[in-house]
């Protein structure tokens, strides 16, 4: 049988280290312009109870969303040991494009894959290259697209890459500001013989809710009051997006898994988009909950938020990298294991993705 396989990966972790004690002497302002009454070190140190986030990466200035998505994207290629040139596909899964440091206007002309493979040095032009904007779930969603393709007989490799310089579309004086951060992951598909291992994707499951849900995630002016209100930066309707996670994304999960005939007793690890420690926590209690079973097991779900923060498409593909290379503490990755990745984000989007390492 013939199955998707992760043959290789790799990450880009920014440089530039910005701490919770980096914001406990900002001013913050609510979305009504109105200086929030609470000191800034108390909305930090609450701030770190509820998302788990203590410190966040940066790039530098001189490098871009294309730029970072590069490297991850070298790293991997030379993770898998594939000829860059027998690539049928880069997909490139980010939001914003290039945004310059100290300018106000995105770049996504040519598209990040073109630029990236240009950066490769790829010259194969049956290599298609095309940028993919699907929220947080972006990369998760660039492996079902290779996955589909493959599938059709259309390809055979893809480099599929998650990269973001949120650090350039935050507002300052909005609190939430705290969760975003800079990174790039970039994993390697090959569409092979899986032989008696039958590893591979078992499974993968897709929804958008677009009615109520489609502005929990958006962009709008800054919350301080004599900004400039042509310029707009990544805004989050938090408790709305949260509530919305608890609900729907532990359901789409569990219809993945069902569709892999896979039973949730035999799942090892849990690839989460890492945007809240707490709601990450609790989307996996409430999926075992939907198998009547009380607790998750104990290192069922990795994480890398602490130090990382939430850097969008970038999370999911940089904490597998980190994992296969044993750079998260307690946890690893065996033949056979069964994973499930999993994200949820703007649009409202979410996907899950059942696979057998």
């Amino acid at each position: 049988m013939q199955r998707t396989l992760i043959t290789g990966t790799g990450s880009y972790i920014p440089p530039v280290v910005q701490s919770n004690k980096d914001f406990a002497t900002h001013q913050f302002y609510a979305d009504n312009h109105q200086p929030l009454p609470t000191p800034a070190a108390e909305v930090v140190s609450k701030f770190k109870q509820i998302t788990g986030i203590e410190e966040r990466r940066y790039t530098t200035d001189n490098l871009n969303t294309s730029d970072i998505g590069a490297i991850a994207a070298q790293k991997a290629i030379e993770d898998s040991k594939v000829d860059p040139e027998t690539l049928d596909q880069i997909i490139v899964a980010h939001n914003f494009g290039n945004v310059f440091k100290h300018t106000i206007q995105t770049d996504a002309v040519p598209s990040l894959a073109s630029i990236i493979k240009h950066q490769l040095k790829i010259r194969n032009p049956n290599c298609i290259a095309y940028d993919l904007l699907f929220g947080c779930p972006g990369w998760v969603q660039g492996v079902i697209h290779a996955d589909a393709f493959f599938k059709a007989g259309m390809a055979k490799k893809a480099l599929v890459i998650g990269t973001e310089t949120l650090s350039r579309v935050i507002d300052p004086f909005d609190r939430d500001s705290m969760i975003f951060s800079d990174g790039a992951g970039a994993a390697v598909l090959e569409y092979r013989e899986t032989g008696s291992a039958n590893n591979g994707i078992l499974s993968t499951a897709v929804q958008t809710h677009a009615l109520d849900e489609v502005d929990y995630i958006y962009l709008g002016a800054s919350n301080y009051p004599d900004s400039d209100p042509h310029v707009r930066y990544i805004k989050m309707k938090g408790r709305k997006v949260y509530e919305y996670a608890m609900k729907h994304v532990p359901a789409a999960m569990k219809d993945c898994l069902d569709k892999s005939g896979i039973p949730i007793e035999q799942l090892k690890k849990v690839f989460i988009h890492q945007a809240n420690e707490k709601m990450d926590e609790g989307i996996i209690k409430r999926l075992y909950q939907l198998y009547g079973i009380d607790e998750p097991p104990a290192l069922i779900m990795p994480m890398s938020i602490h130090w990382l923060g939430n850097s969008s498409v970038a999370t999911v593909p940089t904490l597998l990298d980190l994992v296969r290379s044993n750079q998260v503490d307690g946890h690893a990755l065996h033949p056979g294991d069964v994973l499930l990745f999993a994200s949820v984000g703007a649009g409202m989007n979410i996907n899950a993705v059942c696979y057998r390492y």
